[in-house]
């Protein structure tokens, strides 16, 4: 079979929207340039579209124009590595599938335990959080919710007043071994964000567990987060302005 032929045949089989490198033809080393060339023409003729350097997409084309790829599709290199969790995506996309806001954002975040300079992905800009904490596929959507906390305050087209009690919402319905399992990643997290999980874990009925918490702040200190004393009754024993 012709490289040219293969390699349609390959593609032909991805759903629409996925990404794809030069990785996913399995070739001789001599033919891996034919490969790079017949991708590039394929691109070029609007058969596939090309989302970055040697990184490739099936387009799903609609009456209202051609869609992107998800946006996990778009940033997958950087949540895995050999089947290794090496980062997760957190917020704008996650406030929006979290409820904490209606917007959808051309910026894509990321928390990875290393810092690194933003990219351009087509119209996306792709940002990185820093993450102290080892990153799992199981401690993620905990990780989700205490970025949310930590960024209360830029959680675009919300309040803060809203959001606290949109995440109270969220906490409530966790068991407790993942409410035990929050408190023990936020301890490296910011303060402020300490101090807002122990006033929702507070709201909760897991006065219980925020002992660690308590303990990890200054009681001198005072977090300015305008509008959640009004929304949750504990932040004045957080020192919660």
């Amino acid at each position: 079979m012709k490289v040219t032929e293969y390699i349609v045949n390959t593609i032909n089989r991805f759903p629409r929207g996925y990404v794809f490198t030069y990785d996913n033809f399995k070739v001789e080393v001599k033919k891996k340039e034919a490969v790079i060339k017949a991708l590039n023409r394929m691109a070029k003729s609007g058969n596939i579209s090309k989302l970055s350097k040697g990184r490739y997409y099936k387009p799903e084309k609609t009456p209202f124009g051609e869609l992107q790829p998800d946006q996990e599709q778009i940033v997958k290199d950087l949540l895995e590595d050999d089947g290794k969790i090496i980062g997760y995506l957190t917020g704008y996309s996650i406030y929006n599938k979290l409820g904490l806001t209606t917007q959808v954002s051309n910026t894509i975040q990321i928390g990875k335990n290393q810092n690194r300079p933003k990219l351009k992905r087509k119209r996306y800009t792709i940002s990185f959080i820093k993450q102290k904490n080892t990153i799992t596929k199981k401690n993620i959507p905990l990780l989700q919710i205490l970025d949310s906390i930590r960024y209360i305050k830029k959680i675009p087209d919300s309040t803060v007043k809203e959001s606290s009690i949109r995440l109270l919402k969220i906490i409530k319905k966790l068991s407790i071994d993942d409410k035990k399992e929050l408190v023990r990643l936020s301890l490296k997290y910011p303060p402020s964000t300490r101090a807002l999980l122990g006033t929702i874990l507070s709201e909760t009925n897991a006065s219980s567990i925020t002992k660690p918490l308590k303990d990890s702040l200054n009681p001198i200190t005072k977090y300015q987060l305008p509008g959640v004393s009004k929304a949750l009754p504990s932040a004045n024993k957080w020192n919660i302005l």
